[in-house]
C-alpha cells in the first residue's frame, strides 16, 4: 500500500487571513497544500488566483499543487507555476488534449494531474496513464466544500488502482476520520482535507486525528 499523503484545502479557512492556518498546517505535518482554483465557468464559485499561492510561498518548505476547476486551464498553467506550485491538476472534462496539456506542465518541471468529477467514468484515465504523476477522484461535486461524500465514487478508485497500481491517487471531498480510511482501503493514497480542519479542536489536534487513521 502507498504512503498516505494528507493534503488540506484552504478552501474553507477566510483568504483574507489564511496565512495563520497555512501556517499551522505545515506545522501540524500535512504533506501538501491543496489549491482549489475555480473560475465561476466550469464550476459555479470563483475562488482565486495564483497571486494568493504565490502570497503563501514564505508559509514553509511544503509542496503546492494547483487544482484548477477551470475552463482552458493551459492558459493558467504558466501563473500558478510561477507562483510555486509543483504539481498541477486540471479536469479531463474541461479539455479535449490531456495528453498535451500534460505533456506542456513536464515541459515546465511541473507535475501533472488529471481530475475526473462524480459523473464522469474513470475509463478516461486509461489513454493518459503514461503521462500522468497523479489522478484525482473528486468523491463530491466540485464547487463548494462541506459536502457529503458520494460513496459510489470510490468504486472508481477501486478501479483506477488496478489500472494503475503504482500511481499516486486523490481524493477530494468529503475527507474526515470516518471516511478517509474508507477512501484509503479503496486504494487512494492521498486526502485533500477542508472544512474537516476548520473544526473547534484546533488543526494541530484534527490533523493528528486524520494522521492516526491513515495506516
Amino acid at each position: 500500500m502507498m504512503r498516505a499523503e494528507i493534503a488540506p484545502s484552504i478552501l474553507s479557512f477566510p483568504l483574507a487571513s489564511v496565512f495563520e492556518p497555512v501556517r499551522e498546517i505545515v506545522a501540524a505535518g500535512a504533506d501538501l497544500i491543496h489549491f482549489d482554483v475555480m473560475d465561476g465557468q466550469f464550476v459555479p464559485p470563483i475562488t482565486f488566483g495564483a497571486a494568493l499561492v504565490e502570497s503563501l510561498k514564505g508559509v514553509g518548505d511544503i509542496l503546492f499543487e494547483a487544482h484548477l476547476m477551470t475552463e482552458t486551464p493551459e492558459a493558467h498553467f504558466e501563473a500558478f507555476a510561477a507562483a510555486g506550485c509543483k504539481r498541477i491538476i486540471f479536469h479531463a472534462e474541461a479539455t479535449k488534449h490531456a495528453h498535451r496539456l500534460c505533456q506542456q506542465l513536464h515541459s515546465m518541471g511541473i507535475q501533472a494531474g488529471l481530475a475526473i468529477n462524480p459523473a464522469t467514468p474513470v475509463n478516461v484515465f486509461e489513454p493518459v496513464l503514461a503521462e500522468l504523476d497523479m489522478g484525482l477522484i473528486m468523491t463530491v461535486n466540485p464547487g463548494w466544500g462541506g459536502q457529503k461524500m458520494i460513496s459510489a465514487c470510490l468504486d472508481k478508485v477501486t478501479k483506477l488502482r488496478a489500472m494503475a497500481p503504482n500511481l499516486p491517487i486523490q481524493v477530494d471531498g468529503g475527507m474526515d476520520p470516518v471516511n478517509l480510511p474508507i477512501a484509503r482501503q479503496a486504494g487512494a493514497n492521498i486526502f485533500v482535507v477542508g472544512s474537516y480542519l476548520t473544526g473547534p479542536e484546533g488543526i494541530p489536534a484534527l490533523m493528528k486525528n486524520l494522521r492516526n487513521v491513515c495506516g
